[in-house]
């Protein structure tokens, strides 16, 4: 993996707690969004304002060995702080279970979103009802392996 720097945990406590839990268990622990069978991923991005290292548990559409990332907040008007980081720096770190490597990452837009978009209700139906929740386009993004 790529990144390197401080890492400045979340200030959310489940995030914070899920995280440390998936990196030393390699996902056997904390790998399923709490309260549900839905599978996670860790993503470690570069702070857009302060330059440390955020780590964040998203929810895993995988296909053909890419990534995508649905910045949908549950539907809330504005997008998650990660959306920013990866604007400005479309370059992260992923851990799906033990395997770990580097990705380049890029916001998609078109018939390739649309694409991704449905890969990304049938992996978790509830994304339909958060665009239904706001007036945004839900920004997805796509991470491909280095």
């Amino acid at each position: 993996m790529a990144l390197t720097g401080e890492y400045a945990p979340s200030a959310s406590k489940w995030v914070r707690d899920n995280v440390e839990v998936y990196e030393a268990t390699d996902g056997v622990e904390g790998g399923t969004l709490p309260g549900t069978n839905y599978p996670v991923v860790v993503i470690t991005s570069i702070g857009w304002r302060s330059g440390k290292l955020r780590k964040n548990p998203v929810m895993r559409v995988e296909h053909e060995g890419s990534y995508l990332a649905v910045a949908s907040m549950g539907g809330a008007p504005e997008d998650p702080e990660w959306a920013a980081n990866f604007r400005h720096h479309p370059e992260v770190d992923l851990q799906d279970g033990a395997d770990k490597a580097t990705y380049d990452v890029r916001e998609l837009s078109g018939e390739e979103r649309e694409v991704w978009w449905q890969r990304a209700v049938e992996t978790w139906p509830t994304y339909a009802s958060y665009a239904k929740k706001t007036e945004r386009q839900i920004p997805l993004f796509l991470l491909e392996r280095r």
